[in-house]
């Protein structure tokens, strides 16, 4: 089971809804195409049944994805890290200090703000159920890094 936040479910449901918008606009491009006569050599033709192919696929994920998913209550604690947190965290062996928001999955366009960390990669493995205070230890390809919680909203 994945778990996502609401404005994730949202997000996931609004791009499901412009697709299945999109059927019938991509069905009369395939309509008009095919008047235009031979199939063979009609460019036309097989973008928009290659347009369509892709989208019902597109389609298919995202009802199949929407039926396994569990939607979290972003608002649960501050106490400890779930999904849809945001934390401040300071490197260890550094004085950075920055923020982190643990999602269910990344958003096509990242925020300036703060750093979408996924629920399955190892940096949102290892701050999942973390509490302000604890140090979190994360393995990256460059080695062990260490984080300390400073905040949790």
């Amino acid at each position: 089971m994945e778990f996502i936040t609401h404005s994730e479910k949202e997000n996931i449901e609004a791009r499901l809804a412009a697709l299945i918008a999109n059927r019938p606009v991509i069905s009369q491009r395939i309509a008009e195409a095919r008047a235009l006569g031979d199939l063979k050599e009609n460019g036309d033709y097989h973008a928009a049944r290659e347009q369509q192919g892709m989208e019902e696929a597109e389609i298919r994920r995202h009802q199949e994805r929407l039926a396994s998913v569990s939607v979290i209550d972003e608002n649960k604690s501050s106490e400890v890290v779930f999904l849809g947190s945001t934390v401040k965290m300071k490197q260890l062996d550094s004085d950075d200090v920055d923020l982190y928001r643990l999602v269910g999955e990344a958003s096509t366009t990242p925020p300036l703000d703060y750093t979408e960390v996924t629920a399955n990669s190892p940096m949102g493995e290892a701050l999942m159920k973390a509490r302000k205070g604890e140090t979190i230890r994360v393995n990256t390809p460059r080695g062990v890094k260490r984080f300390e919680i400073l905040e949790i909203q």
